[in-house]
């Protein structure tokens, strides 16, 4: 099978160096079709909600200010997951939605 191979490609060379040379021309012209980014952007779609009230102890903050923002978000489209922080007089909740929801309909939602 192989040496048949060989053989064919002996005999019909001028044949054979043309699709190389198309195949080679068709992979060069695509290369140059091909988007590249310098540096990807490689984040996913989030959007972080920061509130603050210095009078609040962590624990006063995840009941009072987190755990309702939390709740608030659990039920728009798109979302895959959240994240929270709860600090001295500070609390942070970071909404993460799906790669194909829109940045700026993320943003609305929230």
């Amino acid at each position: 099978m192989i040496a048949n191979l060989m053989a064919l490609s002996v005999r019909a060379r001028w044949i054979i160096i043309a699709l190389v040379l198309v195949v080679s021309t068709y992979g060069a012209w695509q290369l140059t079709q091909l988007p590249i980014d310098a540096v990807p952007d490689i984040t996913n779609n989030q959007v972080q909600i920061n509130t603050s009230d210095a009078s609040l102890s962590p624990v006063e903050i995840e009941k009072r200010v987190t755990f309702p923002v939390e709740t608030a978000m659990a039920g728009i489209p798109g979302l895959q997951s959240t994240r929270s922080l709860s600090r001295n007089g500070f609390s942070q909740v970071t909404v993460i939605f799906d790669e194909n929801v829109d940045l700026y309909f993320a943003r609305q939602q929230v």
